[in-house]
């Protein structure tokens, strides 16, 4: 008998025309960045998300440091964040010199816990990073009331949140700073890419400069500097203009690829209904006012051991599924550079139950519907399943 196919949790491919584009680079003759395909990028994001500025990084990671930054974390300062989370996250407030504050999450949606962070607010607080998890907005008016009263600037880590919104405003585009991936694991990808979003004109001069090694080229360029020479703080935070290139086929494409997200993560949705219903597992919670992007679909167990019971069953049959974070305030180096504000019982729990599942384009409604089968098989019940969304 002919072996299943295997399904992995992720498969990166190109969704166009980035093939072409990138020969298209070659020609030009311009591979460092700011070249011409960075620039439609932060033209194409700047429309969507409605941002001042936008600058496009080589990682996540590097737009998270260049927000600390900017966000005037120094030494001795303090940013509240969420424990459940990528090391990204914290390892930028740790690079500008801060105390990450670790908080709990919202069971519901696994976002940072608004009544949590408002509790770890103390005199060194200095900022709050909030994280989209999922593609599904934070209770951003609750968490922007608090940072209002105590004087905090927001960061949105919204490295799951392209194509997302709260209450019908872009994710990204809703505090001064704000964060893009486009890691292969995104939802528009090009191997390793970020972006840096500007919704504070106040802030844009400071980081124009920072991002292209504290310099003021940028100024320069446009014959608004007498010279070209260093002016501040900074490193090389510039996409590669073949990432960008890359990235472009999939920005002409950003709609087409949120659907099939959106369609596959709406079959799973249907899909394990029944399981929700006889408390066998739980399936992800959008509140009316989010629109989410599709970018993950999990399961919430009883227990670590039959989480980690289904991940087998399902290696089994072919299927890569697999745990999420390790809660960064119980890791070496959270313990070691940060600190939790009090117990963070919704954090731990999450961490030990959570099992993600198959979601990419191109996964198809047949391979969907052979995980929910190989799910709810393992968990006990039958396959009557719905090839696609009710």
């Amino acid at each position: 008998m002919k072996p299943a196919e295997r399904i992995p949790l992720n498969r990166p491919g190109s969704a166009g025309a980035e093939l072409n584009h990138i020969g298209a680079a070659l020609t030009r003759g311009h591979l460092a960045g700011n070249g011409v395909f960075a620039r439609r990028c932060a033209g194409w994001l700047r429309d969507r998300v409605g941002s001042q500025a936008v600058f496009m990084t080589p990682s996540c990671s590097a737009a998270l440091e260049m927000s600390a930054r900017l966000a005037g974390v120094r030494p001795g300062d303090e940013v509240i964040m969420p424990s459940f989370t990528f090391v990204s996250t914290a390892s930028a407030i740790v690079r500008a010199g801060g105390t990450p504050v670790f908080v709990d999450i919202d069971p519901a949606t696994l976002t940072i816990d608004p009544a949590a962070a408002a509790a770890a607010v103390g005199p060194r607080t200095r900022a709050l990073c909030v994280v989209h998890y999922g593609g599904v907005a934070c209770d951003m008016e609750r968490l922007g009331e608090s940072a209002r009263r105590a004087d905090l600037t927001v960061i949105e880590d919204a490295a799951h949140g392209v194509c997302a919104s709260w209450r019908g405003r872009p994710l990204g585009s809703i505090s001064p700073l704000a964060t893009l991936s486009f890691h292969e694991t995104k939802n528009l990808q090009c191997g390793e890419g970020g972006a840096l979003l500007i919704n504070d004109s106040m802030l844009v001069a400071e980081a124009e400069s920072m991002w292209d090694r504290g310099t003021n080229r940028a100024e320069f360029a446009r014959g608004e500097a007498p010279c070209y020479e260093w002016v501040g703080e900074g490193s090389n935070y510039l996409m590669s203009e073949l990432s960008a290139a890359f990235l472009w086929g999939q920005f002409e494409r950003a709609d087409a690829l949120t659907s099939e997200r959106l369609a596959a993560w709406s079959t799973y949705w249907h899909g394990f209904a029944e399981l929700e219903a006889r408390g066998l597992a739980r399936r992800p919670a959008v509140p009316g006012d989010r629109r989410h992007n599709g970018h993950i679909f999990y399961l919430l167990l009883d227990d670590e051991r039959e989480r980690d019971t289904l991940i087998a069953a399902l290696a089994a049959e072919g299927i890569e599924a697999s745990f999420h974070y390790v809660p960064l305030h119980s890791s070496p180096a959270g313990l070691r550079f940060g600190r939790a504000a009090g117990e963070l019982p919704v954090t731990d729990a999450v961490c030990a139950r959570i099992v993600r599942l198959p979601l990419w384009p191109g996964l198809g409604q047949q391979r969907v519907a052979r995980v929910i089968v190989a799910v709810n098989t393992a968990l006990g019940l039958s396959a009557r399943l719905p090839l696609a969304a009710a």
